[in-house]
């Protein structure tokens, strides 16, 4: 669901992160295929959870991992702030603009030349962050991916954001001088069709430039087997020859299972070390809680919801770019909105916005995950024995292998989780039981 949010700023305005895994969930138990027929029993019955205490070593290391992230988050935030600034005060873009116009008078031709070379250097003085982050990552064991094959990543992305980013640059900058007061609005509409085309794309072309993905159906027929159960209950139709083996146990420690794409590229993906590291049973609630964002249509009112927060960002920030550069364009070398040379200017100020959203966004997010984690539940009811309490200890040991913040006040909440908090989603999958209450389930009947 993270791809869905902010995606015209991730593929123009923000250099892409690496495809180091990230996840909710993990677990560290040996593989098993007890999932049973027999009739469930409720939370009452299952065994108690045990809490994390305060004073174990695995609290006070969860909580130095998180604490170390949200600070990488402030700083890496102002850095690249200042970055845009530097651009800015160096008047390194009207010195790009400038090559671009010697080189051609054609427009075509010099967002070739100035696109590529304005995302490139932005990506270059950003690469401290990316190191930061890789470097936290592997001091705590999250990250197994060598140095080198980093480097390979970060080159890949950067290339795929140059493509990317210089098309939709160029039609930026297209729509600015076609309609100076409406562009916010133009812009707007046609990042819909990009962003439908990247959620269709992406599982084709851009996750195997990372992964390798092998069949399931030759890799684990079991649990092909038992997936297949959770979509049919589901009413969910996806062919066995649409569902693979990620190896993401070359970069990650983490784990999960996903539906991504859409339509014909609609697949599931199941990453190596969920097979690796969770019984079966544990890997059909994740999976039940991806295919409930599919089932809930939660892809396309998250889009809508987010398109509608995107829209307000961009109008805020057209009517905020006039002022902006009515005072700063000339110590800038910019000569209007519809030079190539405000675009550091224009970054700066939807960055600012988009941070300033980012509550927003979250708040959108941790509603709708909740409810596909009540759908997980409901799915794999009947199919899965205890799945109360598989749910719950899932999230206790996924929690405690990827370090999440075991104890998350308000603000951390708010500015950092697009999913339910740790404590939370334990909470919730240990006690909702309307079976037991004479109830009928939300979602699936």
């Amino acid at each position: 669901m993270k791809q869905l949010r902010l995606f015209v700023l991730f593929c123009l305005f923000t250099p892409l992160a690496t495809p180091a895994a990230q996840s909710n969930s993990l677990d560290s138990s040996t593989p098993a295929s007890t999932t049973a027929a027999a009739p469930p029993t409720t939370p009452a019955s299952a065994p108690t959870l045990p809490a994390l205490a305060p004073s174990s070593p695995e609290y006070a290391r969860a909580k130095a991992y998180s604490n170390a992230r949200y600070g990488h988050f402030f700083i890496n935030t102002l850095y690249s702030l200042l970055v845009l600034l530097a651009l800015l005060r160096w008047r390194v873009a009207p010195a790009l603009r400038n090559l671009a116009e010697r080189t051609s008078s054609h427009r075509s031709v010099q967002c070739i030349i100035f696109a590529p070379l304005v995302l490139l250097t932005i990506a270059v003085l950003n690469l401290p962050s990316d190191i930061g982050d890789q470097s936290l990552d592997r001091a705590f064991g999250l990250s197994v991916e060598p140095w080198l094959a980093w480097l390979r990543d970060w080159i890949t992305i950067q290339i795929v954001t140059l493509l990317v980013g210089s098309m939709v640059l160029a039609l930026l900058y297209a729509v600015i001088r076609h309609s100076p007061r409406r562009w916010w609005f133009y812009f707007w509409l046609g990042s819909i069709p990009v962003l439908l085309a990247f959620l269709f794309l992406k599982p084709l072309v851009v996750d195997p430039l990372f992964y390798t993905y092998k069949p399931l159906a030759g890799a684990e027929p079991e649990l092909l087997s038992e997936i297949q159960k959770v979509t049919r209950r589901g009413g969910m139709d996806i062919p066995a020859d649409r569902m693979f083996v990620m190896n993401a146990s070359t970069k990650t420690t983490e784990m999960d299972a996903l539906v991504t794409g859409f339509g014909a590229s609609k697949r599931v993906v199941v990453w190596d070390t969920m097979i690796a590291k969770s019984t079966v049973p544990e890997t059909l609630f994740v999976f039940g809680h991806e295919m409930g964002h599919y089932v809930l249509l939660h892809i396309p009112k998250e889009l809508a919801m987010g398109e509608a927060i995107l829209l307000f960002l961009f109008y805020v920030g057209y009517r905020l770019a006039g002022w902006m550069l009515a005072r700063w364009k000339t110590p800038w070398g910019i000569r209007d909105l519809g030079d190539w040379a405000s675009f550091p200017a224009l970054l700066l100020l939807l960055n600012l916005l988009a941070l300033l959203a980012t509550p927003a966004f979250n708040a959108v997010s941790r509603h709708f995950e909740h409810e596909a984690d009540r759908y997980g539940l409901e799915v794999i009811h009947g199919i899965v024995v205890h799945p109360n309490q598989v749910a719950a200890h899932y999230f206790e040991k996924s929690g405690a292998v990827n370090l999440s913040d075991p104890d998350p006040n308000w603000f951390v909440k708010v500015w950092f989780y697009d999913h339910p908090t740790r404590p939370e989603r334990i909470r919730f999958a240990a006690t909702y039981d309307p079976w037991s209450q004479g109830e009928e389930p939300k979602y699936v009947k």
